[in-house]
């Protein structure tokens, strides 16, 4: 299937033209002219998602559940076209795109086997007792119900499975609540591509229109228009903690303040335990060494930062990975602006007193190489600036004097999205000490593994105290992401000619 692209927005099921434009160069030389949206587009996609809402968060589970099978259907049927849009967009691998969209049509189809199940609407009933005493007791039901239409973000580092029909919108259109999708400027063939293909299941579904609206746009201020419209009522983004932070920002000033789910990334870090350093240092340092650059280093669950006790073994460890990062050759990152950022990050590195450089290969323009730093616990403590996240294949060594350092060093770290333990059985003492350092700050914990890849299951959770994200309660992959589009309402008394569909 090949489609000519449009670059308009879409509304209520119609493709929509803006005067501004902004151009985007591919990598293939192609220049596509964007329609820049903004507070118009936003109002006109807010109200057709409003007026969506009245019948679409009535429909069965089963037809939700059909509507989001479709969408992964009409997603493969343009596989071929998405690739390569999404190739010239990001720079990203052919291989790698396709497997990502292989995970966006199967969280797709997870989301639906899930919703047919229906035990994520924690179904309670307590009978009536008309006879107790001292008072009668009313007949109870609660269900979770849709909360209205949300705002979706597409990410820059996933334009697929973080995107336009990525985990976010799958959520909430399980959860029977319409989306408007504010695209990334970065890949707007590729958000065009899935928005045609949503755009055709709503067709075959018969869905309501404004069930799914798509707005380009490459300005701060489109975002703001859309969560700050009275219409929306959640956020959901992927992104920088600046750019999430206004946007929570907004959301929590308005006259009836809605939830923002944002992810902002975090450091990740990983502890090698004394004995686990000394069976396996070579072996962790290598894996190490290809977690940080797989992708560029372009992910939220990068692993930047190592902690590790002084000795011959952290020597091995450090040694394996620098002869692993050496033969990393530079990768084109997802725009000029993210390769310049990660270039100016390791360099505000380089400058911390007591770091050491022990990998740093140049790399012009796009490209960024792969940079590899050592610095001492005492400089760590000293120096906040190596705490936060540099956005690429970046990694920092972090020397500790002893044992005794590693819930220390826990204790300095904010809200992550993972942490990880490397042990043997004879680690068992120090990581049981680690354990509840981790757990306060981290939504994922791995043992003997690296986080970059992130399983769509039931019992993934993607999240973390902030500043990894903006709610720590919640997950943005796996199925209980659809619990965040919805709230319990309780039934009294309600006669059975009433009862909804997701009662029984």
């Amino acid at each position: 299937m090949t489609e000519t692209l449009s670059g308009y927005h879409l509304i209520e099921g119609e493709w929509h033209a803006s005067d501004k434009r902004f151009k985007s160069l591919g990598l293939d030389g192609l220049e596509f002219k964007v329609s820049s949206g903004g507070a118009p587009e936003i109002d006109l996609a807010a109200r057709a998602a409003h007026v969506a809402f009245k019948s679409y968060s009535q429909t069965t589970r089963e037809q939700r559940a059909a509507f989001l099978e479709k969408i992964a259907d009409c997603i493969e049927a343009r596989a071929e076209d998405i690739t390569a849009a999404g190739t010239a967009e990001t720079g990203l691998p052919a291989a790698r795109l396709n497997g990502e969209r292989g995970r966006t049509t199967g969280q797709l189809r997870l989301f639906a086997e899930h919703i047919r199940a229906g035990g994520y609407l924690d179904r309670r009933h307590t009978p009536a007792q008309p006879d107790r005493q001292p008072a009668p007791r009313p007949d109870l039901r609660l269900v979770q119900r849709p909360i209205g239409p949300v705002a979706v973000f597409g990410a820059s580092n996933f334009p697929l499975a973080f995107s336009t029909a990525g985990g976010d919108t799958a959520a909430a259109l399980a959860a029977g609540c319409p989306v408007v999708v504010k695209a990334h400027p970065a890949h707007p063939r590729t958000g065009e591509l899935v928005a045609r293909a949503i755009s055709e299941a709503i067709e075959a579904c018969g869905m309501p229109a404004g069930v799914f609206g798509f707005v380009q746009g490459e300005t701060h201020e489109v975002g703001a228009a859309l969560v700050s419209h009275p219409l929306i009522r959640a956020a959901a983004f992927t992104g920088s903690l600046r750019a999430g932070r206004a946007l929570f920002d907004i959301c929590a000033a308005r006259p009836e303040p809605i939830p923002f789910y944002g992810e902002f990334g975090s450091v990740n870090p990983v502890f090698l335990l004394p004995d686990a350093l000394r069976e396996r240092a070579t072996q962790i340092g290598e894996g190490w060494a290809t977690s940080l650059t797989l992708g560029a280093g372009q992910f939220c669950t990068n692993p930047g930062i190592v902690f590790a006790a002084q000795g011959s073994e952290l020597d091995a460890f450090t040694s394996a990975a620098i002869t692993a990062l050496n033969k990393s050759a530079p990768q084109i990152m997802l725009t000029d602006a993210i390769a310049a950022s990660y270039k100016k990050g390791c360099n505000h590195i380089r400058e911390v007193p007591g770091v050491e450089t022990l990998v740093a290969h140049q790399a012009s323009g796009r490209l960024g190489a792969p940079s590899l730093f050592r610095a001492s616990f005492d400089a760590w403590l000293s120096n906040p600036v190596l705490a936060e996240e540099v956005f690429g294949p970046a990694g920092i060594i972090v020397v500790l004097q002893g044992p005794d350092d590693f819930p220390r060093a826990a204790e300095t770290l904010s809200g992550q999205l993972t942490a990880t333990i490397h042990m043997q059985p004879t680690d068992h003492d120090l990581a049981v000490g680690l354990l509840p350092s981790l757990e306060r700050i981290a939504g994922r914990i791995l043992f003997n593994g690296f986080p970059t890849g992130v399983e769509v299951a039931d019992a993934m959770v993607h999240s973390g105290p902030y500043p990894a994200t903006s709610n720590f309660g919640a997950t943005s992959v796996g199925t209980m992401a659809i619990r965040r589009f919805l709230r319990p309402v309780c039934y009294q008394d309600m006669p059975e000619g009433l009862w909804l569909p997701d009662f029984s």
